[in-house]
């Protein structure tokens, strides 16, 4: 049943509401103490993303989901708390701030079948925390326009799955609310969302007019490339993933909606996300790598390593396919992520299980580039929160490199630019402890009319750096097609 439209009738269906939001108020009053109310509506159908477009405001915190394979898309709108953090404890530290946050937050309930609402027990539907982390524990820029970690529960959550629409409102009450100012602010914004219907702003065909700049020239990329080549002869390790920073200059400023439905359009198979900071920075991508999905205690992560260009015909793509598949080199640096992954959750008292046919990894085949890739399995007891396990997991060799510990010393030393938010974990946690977090790569920091690329290349022995540098330049294109 959807929200009603009509205002006159706003008491009537909203009684049970404002008595729960009053009651919450004077309970505020009582113990001297501030509560965040939670309420959501089934809507008619709506797109996440125009509600991004159209409500968003560049003083304001937000993020944007998309998996068109689950059929899910999100968008989270300001913050009703929120969270910055920094230093190695930040995942635990985002721990204790959902717990905590969790503690203060009321859910209104009802059981009426003729109400505007269903009672929340529908999974998905249960207020959720948007979460963006940094690559390393602390960002050595000291203007790098996100923070080492942020969390927050939105005020707005508009999402939707198996073709329904959910808005999740959530409000800080205390003993001065005036619930009746808020029951008519909350109406007016459903009722705007609900007028922009299901569409999507029309596909920019054609990129923006910009100029680039490597950040490291080809050269330079090489010399890294051969530079760490005798590190892993000498044994210091043996993987080690390098990444390079494209800088675009547009003549206007990228309109970040448009470009994000480009990415939704080009690479329907990938996670499209966005999630900005309020300060008028952007970190947009489309990850084709899932770090976690945690879905009622049972686990699902990805090794993703080793990749070749998608062929411009049939045949040629099947020679790719072939080639990836039986390359030593490539093999191994998938094994390191599969060994890794299933070192680090054992770690944790988990038994994963490697997802494979006939003991060979699966191909994540994407518009213009190939993967190898092995999906993990495992379950997860009530008591591991996922943020612990992300802790475990991140970086992943396929980001960072083996041994873990080392590659990341040296990456730092390597690569001339911040990495931030790329390939770190993005993503989000709900009340009972469902996630899904993916690794930032494929990515760009947007600012007005300036971008920053990002993109890396695995070093394993074996690798040529002309070849590493080609793979740098093929994933470029996944945001160079987009951007608008």
């Amino acid at each position: 049943m959807t929200v009603s439209p009509c205002r006159s009738d706003f008491f009537v269906y909203n009684r049970e509401i404002y008595e729960f939001l009053d009651a919450v108020r004077s309970n505020c009053a009582r113990s001297n103490s501030a509560k965040i109310a939670s309420i959501s509506f089934e809507i008619n159908l709506v797109d996440p993303l125009v509600v991004l477009a159209k409500l968003a405001r560049r003083q304001q915190v937000t993020f944007y989901w998309e998996n068109q394979a689950s059929g899910e898309s999100i968008v989270a709108i300001d913050a009703v708390a929120k969270l910055e953090i920094t230093g190695k404890a930040r995942f635990r530290k985002t721990e204790e701030f959902i717990q905590e946050t969790l503690s203060n937050l009321v859910h209104f309930e009802q059981d009426k079948t003729n109400s505007i609402h269903r009672k929340t027990d529908n999974k998905n539907i249960q207020p959720r925390f948007f979460c963006s982390f940094s690559f390393f524990d602390d960002n050595s820029q000291s203007d790098y326009p996100f923070s080492d970690g942020t969390v927050f529960l939105p005020a707005w959550q508009v999402s939707v799955k198996n073709n329904r629409c959910q808005v999740m409102v959530n409000l800080a009450i205390d003993a001065n609310t005036n619930v009746h100012t808020i029951l008519h602010v909350l109406w007016t914004k459903i009722e705007i969302i609900q007028s922009l219907g299901y569409y999507s702003p029309n596909p920019n065909n054609s990129p923006a007019r910009y100029s680039q700049r490597l950040v490291a020239n080809p050269e330079e990329f090489k010399a890294s490339v051969v530079s760490a080549l005798g590190a892993i002869r000498d044994g210091h390790f043996s993987k080690i993933v390098l990444a390079s920073a494209l800088d675009i200059y547009s003549r206007t400023a990228f309109n970040l909606f448009k470009s994000l439905n480009n990415l939704r359009r080009l690479h329907p198979n990938c996670y499209i996300f966005s999630t900005s900071n309020g300060k008028g920075q952007s970190f947009i991508g489309a990850s084709p790598e899932r770090l976690i999905n945690v879905h009622n205690l049972t686990l699902v992560t990805d090794a993703l390593a080793g990749s070749a260009p998608r062929g411009k015909t049939p045949e040629e793509d099947a020679i790719n396919a072939d080639r990836l598949l039986k390359s030593e080199k490539e093999r191994h640096e998938h094994s390191l992520v599969i060994d890794f992954i299933t070192q680090q959750l054992l770690k944790l008292g988990l038994f994963p299980q490697v997802v494979n046919f006939q003991g060979t990894p699966r191909l994540r085949q994407l518009s213009n580039i190939q993967h190898l890739w092995t999906p993990i399995q495992a379950l997860v007891p009530s008591h591991v929160h996922p943020l612990q396990i992300i802790a475990h997991l991140h970086p992943t060799p396929a980001v960072a490199g083996e041994s873990r510990l080392d590659a990341m010393k040296q990456i730092r030393r390597y690569e001339s630019f911040e990495r931030g938010l790329y390939a770190a974990p993005l993503g989000w946690v709900d009340t009972s402890g469902n996630c899904e977090f993916i690794v930032g790569i494929r990515s760009a920091l947007i600012d007005g009319n300036r971008a920053r690329l990002y993109a890396g290349a695995g070093i394993v022995a074996g690798s040529d750096p002309s070849k590493e540098l080609a793979e740098i330049q093929l994933k470029f294109q996944a945001l160079l097609k987009a951007l608008v």
